[in-house]
């Protein structure tokens, strides 16, 4: 009889500060191309929904089976679903591999682009449904207030707040190199001391170089420990 193999089950590293915290190890950054790719994919497929919502408005689709009303909501639904996900993964490529922003505009553009998708995906559709004289009053009505509520929804949620510029990336690498940085599960800032008094409330860090700390949303440096290592070249909280 042959021999079971036994299953290695690898865990994530974790450590303990002084302090009593858990430290466990960043994940990789990922692959940025990769992501963009997903991101456009995605986005591709939403505005193919729209397609279809529009051609139910218009009456070229009608499933028998389910109301119209019902028919613009489901794609509506996909569609919005599809562009919120392509735009978490467009923002988490940008923070890997950010653009640079010495073109204001471009830099804008280039880290929004979820927003600019979640238009394209929904204008269209709300413009041929108010304009549509056969579309039922109800069905237009209520297809359009959630289409509107989606579209803003999508667009807040596809905007990046916290963008990252491939100089604050740069300079963050160049003024700490493979210098371990440290976060808290819900913080927005990475942290050069596991003892910083703006750690306190939380009992599990995660560690990781400064790429991967801006890989996690944590574009900048907490401003109790930028002054106790004299750094003043980098932006803080």
């Amino acid at each position: 009889m042959a021999e079971k193999k036994e299953k290695k089950i690898v865990k994530a590293e974790t450590t303990v500060t002084a302090d009593g915290k858990k430290v466990q190890q960043a994940k990789p950054v990922g692959n940025s191309k990769a992501l963009r790719f997903g991101a456009i994919a995605l986005w591709v497929v939403a505005l193919v929904f729209e397609i279809l919502a529009i051609l139910v408005v218009v009456g070229k689709i009608n499933l028998k089976f389910m109301p119209t009303i019902w028919q613009l909501i489901c794609l509506l639904a996909l569609d919005f679903i599809l562009v919120i996900i392509g735009s978490q993964l467009w923002k988490k490529a940008n923070h890997i591999s950010p653009m640079s922003e010495k073109n204001k505009f471009l830099f804008w553009l280039w880290n929004n682009m979820g927003v600019i998708a979640a238009i394209i995906c929904f204008a269209p559709i709300i413009i041929i449904m108010l304009t549509n004289k056969d579309l039922d009053k109800k069905t237009k009505v209520i297809a359009t207030v959630v289409a509107v509520i989606m579209v803003l929804i999508a667009g807040l949620a596809s905007y990046d707040f916290n963008p990252v510029s491939k100089e604050d990336q740069q300079a963050a690498i160049n003024e700490l190199g493979d210098q371990m940085v440290y976060w808290a599960p819900f913080g927005k800032v990475y942290h050069t001391h596991t003892d910083c008094g703006a750690l306190n409330q939380t009992d599990t860090l995660t560690e990781g170089t400064v790429e991967q700390a801006i890989a996690a949303n944590r574009t900048r440096i907490c401003s109790f420990c930028a002054h106790k290592d004299a750094i003043t070249d980098l932006p803080t909280d």
